[in-house]
């Protein structure tokens, strides 16, 4: 492990030539010999990804679902509750393991949903490009063991894989999601998925597979095999929960019988309640009640839950009892991998990370058009229609669930919106750091951003950014502030007054502040005009301020054209819509201009 594998970089020369130099030739000064110098003082660390869990799904942030480990780490360490990431997973796994803003670094756009304006120009390349360095290269080369498991999704070029990328072990999924019980695509826009093993294609074991036990089993063994190892370790852990298909064990769903049966308003109300009482939010915060306050949003209306019939409330019911289940089957796995840490005697040296890569996700896929013939094919159990004897039961192989609007605005309790728009309900994010003796517990709802997470590992390895960047020729470095001062209770906050942060994906576009954000959201999910909210007092973005405060509005649009230039963001065009695109983007047979035809004239109809 001492010495660093050069192909490991084939992209970055000029990152091999440093290295080369400095630590695999003479092991000269500069940072990784700065790091090594310090090793007593280097901790292990615990990177751990959720994948669209909401913002209240834990207990610790309002839920009723059990998850004692993280609620746990929420006390005893500081418990994030303005923290943002990207809207959707790959831009903010981009920025997670960069620093870099998603648009310069290969992911302006989620490749599935790239317009047509946008593929192969730089920066839009859909996958990580050779102008970003990750955060596991530079912890490698400064004598760190990297492992990886779970959901990677920046890419699938050989060079791109993770053992490519700094991680010295690694089991990924390349794709954006998979079954959980099998190897099988969950959404049509796959013709399969692809598992690698230290970048060699990888079987899933027969009989006996879940994705989370599964991952949680891996990186215990990784961390196992090198536990005679004089270097701390990094891990990577990036679960597939609670990304759909929502599956999960059966005693974990069975957990929750009868707990969702009154259905979703209800359940957001005790949440929201909760949320005040644990002075998440002062009292005076509201939800917003209406969802369907947006131009031609049809698909993710929600109903009242009185309008279903009892058939339908109890599949609906079954439906969030498989999300909750899965989500607590995923805190049961983080304990188990604390245990085995303090088994070894490292748990008191290790920086546990915790977050989501972006809110919850309302959309039900398998509704969409033609999709729904693809989900009977492949998964027999889907629709309430589907129950027959004999069939799976939701969150079993052969099954595919995902929850909808109504319980996702339950998960995003108390914002608005979800999975990629660019309001709170997308970019708001559970956080919590825990490291036993250096982290004091607190609660804190300072701003906070997904870029600032590598300048904060970096500080925590101490790792010199400004020494590393500074020998890297064409390579963007990491634009966040570190959160460790703060997390340490050297200082009162992370960013400047001043400073204003801007954001964009496929369109929803935002700038945060302080206290105030701007946000503006395309059809057809929004009205594409910008709004003004104050999102300490109104984390719902139900107060429109821009029009008494014209000026702030002004200011902060004029910032977001000076990020657009900064960033080389490319705009989507008019009458751009994410879904149509995605359709278009996953055609790949003969029949390509047939289908696009019917399916844009499918939309069509369904928005007019």
């Amino acid at each position: 492990m001492n010495n660093l594998p050069l192909k490991r970089l084939p992209l970055f020369v000029n990152f091999a030539l440093l290295l080369s130099s400095s630590h695999v030739a003479a092991n000269e000064s500069g940072h990784v010999n700065q790091a090594k110098e310090h090793s007593e003082n280097r901790p292990n660390i615990i990177l751990i990804l959720a994948d669209d869990l909401g913002y209240s799904d834990l207990g610790s942030y309002g839920s009723e679902i059990d998850t004692p480990v993280l609620d746990q780490l929420a006390r005893k360490g500081v418990k994030m509750t303005n923290f943002h990431v990207g809207a959707a997973c790959s831009p903010t796994r981009t920025m997670l393991m960069t620093g870099v803003d998603n648009h310069l670094a290969g992911l302006g756009n989620m490749l599935e949903i790239a317009s047509d304006n946008q593929f192969n120009k730089p920066g839009y390349e859909g996958q990580l490009n050779n102008r970003v360095v990750t955060l596991s290269s530079v912890l490698q080369a400064a004598n760190y063991n990297t492992f990886m498991v779970g959901k990677w999704h920046l890419g699938k070029t050989a060079e791109n894989q993770p053992i490519n990328r700094g991680f010295d072990r690694s089991f990924t999924l390349m794709e954006s999601g998979a079954d959980n019980w099998v190897n099988q695509s969950y959404a049509p826009m796959y013709k399969s998925v692809h598992y690698y093993e230290d970048g060699q294609a990888a079987d899933l074991p027969q009989g006996d597979y879940f994705s989370t036990d599964y991952y949680t089993d891996k990186v215990i063994s990784y961390i196992e095999e090198n536990k005679g190892s004089d270097n701390p370790f990094f891990a990577y852990v990036a679960y597939q929960a609670v990304h759909a298909p929502h599956q999960a064990p059966k005693k974990y769903i069975d957990k929750y019988n009868g707990v969702y049966d009154s259905g979703w308003k209800i359940i957001r109300d005790q949440r929201h309640a909760k949320q005040q009482d644990i002075g998440l939010f002062e009292h005076d915060v509201e939800i917003n009640e209406h969802f369907d306050n947006f131009s031609k949003a049809s698909l993710y209306e929600i109903l009242d839950w009185e309008s279903y019939s009892e058939e339908e409330q109890a599949f609906n019911a079954r439906r969030m009892q498989t999300y909750a289940g899965m989500v607590d089957n995923m805190d049961e796995n983080i304990g188990r991998l604390l245990d085995y840490l303090n088994a070894i005697g490292e748990s008191e040296n290790t920086l546990v990370i915790f977050m989501s890569d972006n809110g919850a996700d309302g959309t039900e896929l398998q509704d969409i058009g033609f999709y729904s013939d693809w989900y009977k094919e492949n998964y027999p159990y889907t629709h309430l229609e589907d129950m027959s004897t004999g069939a799976p039961e939701i969150g079993q192989e052969g099954s595919f669930s995902a929850y909808g609007p109504g319980w996702a605005a339950v998960s995003n309790t108390p914002t608005s919106f979800w999975k990629t728009f660019s309001s709170e309900g997308g970019i708001r994010s559970p956080f919590i750091a825990y490291y036993p003796g250096k982290i004091t517990a607190k609660q804190s709802s300072e701003f906070a951003y997904v870029k600032d997470i590598v300048p904060t590992i970096f500080d925590v390895a101490n790792i010199n950014k400004d020494d590393v960047y500074a020998e890297l020729e064409g390579v963007y470095p990491p634009t966040g502030t570190s959160m460790w001062p703060f997390l340490t209770g050297k200082q009162n906050v992370i960013h400047s007054a001043d400073e204003m942060i801007g954001y964009e994906l496929a369109g929803s576009s935002a700038v945060f502040y302080g206290d105030y954000k701007i946000v503006r959201n395309i059809g057809p999910k929004g009205t594409g005009e910008w709004a003004l909210y104050n999102i300490q007092k109104d984390p719902a973005e139900i107060f429109d301020l821009g029009a008494e405060q014209s000026e702030l509005l002004n200011k902060m649009v004029a910032q977001y054209d000076v990020y657009k230039i900064n960033n080389n963001l490319i705009e989507v065009p008019a009458g751009y819509d994410p879904r149509l695109q995605l359709v278009k983007n996953s055609m790949q047979d003969k029949f390509f201009i047939y289908w696009s035809i019917t399916i844009y004239s499918w939309f069509k109809g369904l928005f007019a």
